[in-house]
């Protein structure tokens, strides 16, 4: 008797200290290593970038460049290569603000009725005699050193955050240095300097820049005269700074303001006229 008590006390206490680890082990609290840093989601690019002055300075160069109301203008583009061969090209542009135009080819006359139609930052290219529209981007080369969103899209405003970078004085005239960043990866250049005169903003030279950061040419603004109501740049001088000795003239001329209806930047209305 004496031997089954104890043996029924031992296996009591040892019960009892059984459920004492169990409920012990539940409760304790698993310590864990600290979860690997989690990057800080960047601010929203409007926050980083925004830049009230640098804004109001590209506005300004931005009214100098082209008029804020719809208008039309006709383009010639000369390009010279490195072997000193040219090549000569005309297009008239209808411009209604910075989100809708049409480039209509004009010459040479074997590419005569080819139009980019570019609404928001979609573009299209509508061919003679195709029926369907091909899609494009901004950044596409339209010719020689022209890409199609230096004719499609008109101002830097709305499609670049801009930022004072420093002041230069060029000629003896104090100089704004504009960094223009991208909104997105639609945009023609993802990255573009851009020096302005501070005296009148009128627009001095660019650079454009790849993703990469490599500079892929540089632009020039001269011959500045009366256009549209406004001293504006009507030459634009860009050389390629992947490609010695290429280059491409842009000449300006006939600006004027023109009402020009929302119908005529669709697909369906360009479809109808061919």
């Amino acid at each position: 008797m004496q031997i089954a008590r104890e043996s029924c006390h031992f296996f009591r206490i040892f019960a009892i200290r059984s459920l004492l680890i169990v409920v012990g082990a539940t409760m304790i609290v698993p310590v864990l290593p600290p979860a690997a840093a989690q990057p800080a989601a960047p601010p929203a690019a409007e926050e980083t970038l925004a830049d009230p002055v640098a804004q109001e300075i590209l506005q300004h160069a931005d009214r100098i460049r082209f008029p804020k109301e719809s208008f039309q203008v006709d383009v010639s583009i000369v390009t010279r290569r490195a072997d000193q061969s040219t090549e000569t090209r005309k297009y008239q542009v209808l411009s209604k603000g910075n989100d809708r135009t049409l480039v209509i080819t004009t010459e040479p006359a074997s590419e005569r009725g080819q139009t980019l139609l570019m609404n928001d930052r979609n573009l299209w290219v509508f061919l003679p005699h195709v029926s369907q529209p091909v899609r494009l981007s901004l950044a596409q080369r339209l010719t020689g050193q022209v890409a199609n969103g230096d004719l499609a899209r008109a101002n830097f405003t709305g499609d670049y955050h801009p930022r004072i970078l420093r002041s230069e004085t060029i000629d003896g005239e104090p100089h704004h240095v504009l960094e223009l960043t991208g909104v997105d990866r639609s945009v023609t250049y993802p990255r573009v300097l851009f020096w302005v005169k501070q005296k009148n903003f009128h627009p001095h030279k660019a650079e454009f820049y790849s993703l990469s950061n490599r500079l892929l040419k540089t632009c020039r603004y001269e011959n500045f005269r009366s256009m549209a109501g406004r001293t504006r740049p009507t030459r634009l001088v860009m050389d390629d700074a992947l490609r010695a000795g290429e280059q491409s003239i842009l000449e300006y001329d006939n600006m004027k303001l023109r009402e020009l209806p929302d119908k005529l930047f669709t697909k369906e209305y360009l479809r109808r006229l061919d």
